[in-house]
């Protein structure tokens, strides 16, 4: 198995097919944006195949694709039908915004996607296109109905609460997800880049008692995937919360995760700096003992922890940049 220097075991990678995205919400890419990856530079599919093939030789089990919004990656059915068959894949999921899967889910399931997330802030037509700047709820709500129909269970949606904004939707989402057999999770926005700086977001930490008692849920041991979010379930079960706290309660002593940028850079926290890139070496013709090797140094340089509190103007490149 991968460590690194402070004795986490590495199992899991997150890989962003591409940096672009058809919306632009307002905590992750700002309007106007136009500093997109040139294509050029993107990993192509047997790199990626490569990349993923040698973590998982080194004991990583889990892999997420990720954005940008990855459904915009052509032919990505493809590409995961070839990293489904890999030895040593054990979980390959996947994080989108769901306004291109009323198409898609059947092609990726069939070729061996196991999990889906969707990103989701509100089921209020004016407040999710104020969010995202698009009216693109009636395709994300269709995109969860072909996900469903396609046989994907434990779904997850992808809530991030901004004061103001759609703090007023919990409940609401709360009560979709419970109709509908979803897992909700809400997440606290990050200060990456300027749009993630300028976001008002809440400390979940606050919330947590108030959801629990109204709710009658109860923490929850249950492992859905290798992230960190931590769950609370009601008494049958049918229902389960998430919550992801990077700001109010870090989870760096747990951290599991590295991710692998579209231009193929390996980026050991969204917080700090560290990274390796890949790419020049895929494209001078490495061998895989020596991306192997190159994966290795790479995980010794994550850092103990982010500094999202202490020096939050620290990181500039926004999250579509990093891979979300």
């Amino acid at each position: 198995m991968l460590s690194d220097r402070f004795g986490r075991t590495i199992d899991y990678l997150r890989v962003s097919v591409t940096d672009r995205c058809d919306l632009r919400c307002s905590y992750c890419i700002p309007k106007g944006f136009k500093g997109f990856e040139e294509p050029a530079n993107w990993l192509r599919f047997d790199e990626i195949e490569r990349v993923v093939a040698a973590f998982a030789r080194l004991g990583t089990r889990r892999f997420r694709l990720t954005g940008g919004e990855p459904l915009l990656r052509r032919d990505l059915p493809q590409l995961v039908g070839t990293l489904a068959a890999l030895p040593g894949v054990e979980d390959l999921s996947l994080t989108s915004n769901g306004t291109q899967l009323a198409s898609l889910a059947a092609p990726l399931k069939s070729a061996g996607l196991h999990r889906l997330n969707i990103s989701l802030d509100s089921l209020r037509r004016d407040c999710v296109a104020s969010i995202s700047g698009s009216d693109s709820l009636d395709k994300v709500l269709s995109g969860l109905a072909a996900a469903k129909a396609a046989g994907f269970a434990n779904i997850k949606i992808n809530m991030v609460p901004l004061a103001g904004v759609n703090d007023g939707d919990i409940e609401s989402m709360l009560a979709y997800c419970m109709e509908q057999g979803f897992v909700l999770r809400l997440i606290e926005a990050m200060p990456m880049g300027s749009t993630g700086q300028a976001a008002q977001g809440l400390d979940l930490s606050q919330l947590l008692d108030k959801l629990t008692r109204q709710h009658g849920l109860i923490a929850s041991s249950r492992s859905l995937g290798g992230g960190p979010a931590s769950y609370w379930q009601n008494a049958d079960a049918s229902f389960t919360l998430g919550l992801i706290t990077p700001m109010s309660q870090h989870f760096c002593a747990t951290c599991n995760r590295v991710r692998l940028s579209v231009d193929g850079t390996l980026y050991m926290c969204l917080g700090q700096e560290e990274q390796l890139e890949l790419r020049p070496l895929l494209r001078a013709g490495c061998s895989d003992a020596e991306l192997e090797a190159a994966i290795r140094a790479a995980i010794e340089l994550k850092p103990e922890k982010h500094e999202f509190i202490q020096q939050p103007q620290q990181v500039v490149r926004f999250m579509s940049m990093t891979g979300g």
